[in-house]
């Protein structure tokens, strides 16, 4: 059997080459990127895999029998029909599997909405492929936020308008090793799955923070207008509106949901005590 995963290149991709690595598996590993030579350190045969390349795509996922397309990052409607554009592929290569990296969030109502509604269209491309399918969800990835910790010092705080409301966030390793089990087993065949932590709300977010950093950070709650204005002008008006759309959905209650992830996984999601005494400084 022969696993490929895409966006190979990507910090996602290469941690689920490596989660397979760990594994141990009988299974073959190949990756696929747009710039193969970006991901020539993961040990692995790396195959040309541009989304927008239909004939590439399909010559890369001969003799593959499950890939792992990992979600992209073009705007929301051109993701849609590069993805389509991987399905195809891999449907026409004789792919037998298909695992989707998709994401969690409201649907409607903020500026994070087009990104979810392109993921959910996916999904539903997913599910129409004729293909074995796994859909996850994936939580809110928590390293941004590390990530940041010298810009909160800076500030004294944490400031956004997720308000009181918890998010279920989640780490790429933990994503990987769950993506791993998914592509090797078929237990999770034709599920969705949301692939998240125990959910935290931005207070507690700041309180491990603290802890893990030696930092004494509050949590500032923000109006949606005012977050979105601050983001905009940081970060332009694309990003700016994405960022705080994720934030407006987090107070929505759109990413404080069950997680399937012991499912996916065979094990629990690692609890945040033990994340942040592992990132500890």
């Amino acid at each position: 059997m022969t696993i490929a995963v895409t966006s190979a290149s990507g910090q996602l991709g290469a941690a689920v080459v490596q989660a397979l690595q760990a594994m141990d598996i009988e299974e073959q590993v190949i990756g696929l990127a747009r710039t193969p030579s970006r991901a020539a350190g993961l040990g692995i045969e790396v195959r040309p895999g541009d989304y927008s390349d239909p004939e590439q795509l399909t010559k890369s996922l001969e003799g593959v029998d499950a890939v792992l397309l990992v979600s992209g990052n073009e705007q929301p409607d051109m993701r849609i029909q590069q993805h389509r554009n991987v399905l195809n592929a891999a449907k026409t290569a004789g792919v037998e599997k298909v695992v989707y990296t998709s994401v969690q969030g409201a649907e409607e109502g903020n500026g994070f909405s087009p990104v979810v509604q392109s993921n959910r269209q996916t999904e539903a491309d997913v599910r129409a492929s004729g293909m074995e399918w796994v859909i996850g969800r994936n939580g809110i990835y928590i390293e941004p936020d590390l990530e940041s910790v010298d810009a909160y010092k800076s500030a004294g705080e944490v400031a956004n308008c997720a308000g009181d409301a918890k998010c279920g966030y989640t780490t790429r390793p933990e994503l990987a090793f769950a993506y791993a089990r998914l592509l090797t087993e078929s237990t999770n065949d034709g599920r969705t799955l949301a692939l998240n932590g125990e959910p935290i709300s931005q207070a507690e977010l700041s309180a491990f923070l603290n802890t893990a950093f030696g930092t004494q950070l509050t949590f500032r709650s923000m109006s949606v207008e005012d977050y979105r204005t601050d983001r905009v002008n940081e970060l332009g008006d694309f990003l700016g509106t994405v960022i705080a759309g994720i934030y407006e959905g987090i107070r929505q209650g759109a990413n404080d949901t069950p997680s399937d992830y012991a499912k996916a996984a065979g094990r629990p999601h690692q609890n945040w005590d033990e994340y942040f005494a592992s990132v500890a400084h």
